[in-house]
């Protein structure tokens, strides 16, 4: 086809801050080994032929049990480490109750505890961003 040669495909994950009773859910990586331990909004990569949105209530069924509904996009592409962006909508659980499927461990943070974590590099600026949507 004329024309594709200058298109550039762009690696996108996405992340849902999950937000319950004004506290937000982190989540601790298990892997890969060089992310393992650092804490980060649920989500994962969008699939071929699969909206940023639909990718997001997927990855949070597969690594939480639940299912959410998105709200608000948090900012717009968020830069990435190795490449890549980062977009993160708020979401709510809608049915089910969080758990740790793929992750370490889970937490709730409230306000004052946002920064009890140690945030991988990418989610870390979003945290700011997030924390006018906790209410109080």
């Amino acid at each position: 086809m004329p024309g594709r040669e200058g298109l550039v495909t762009i690696n996108v994950v996405v992340g849902a801050a999950i937000i319950s009773g004004g506290r937000l859910l982190a989540a601790q990586r298990a892997e890969p080994a060089a992310l393992a331990g650092g804490w980060e909004f649920p989500g994962g990569k969008v699939d071929p032929g699969e909206t940023d949105e639909d990718a997001l209530v997927r990855e949070c069924h597969e690594e939480l049990g639940v299912k959410v509904a998105l709200a608000e996009r948090i900012g717009g592409d968020w830069p990435l480490v190795l490449g890549g962006v980062l977009r993160v909508w708020t979401a709510a659980v809608v049915e089910g109750e969080a758990r740790a499927l793929e992750h370490l461990a889970l937490r709730w943070l409230g306000p004052d505890e946002l920064y009890d974590v140690a945030w991988l590099p990418a989610d870390l600026p979003i945290v700011e961003a997030v924390r006018p949507h906790l209410g109080g």
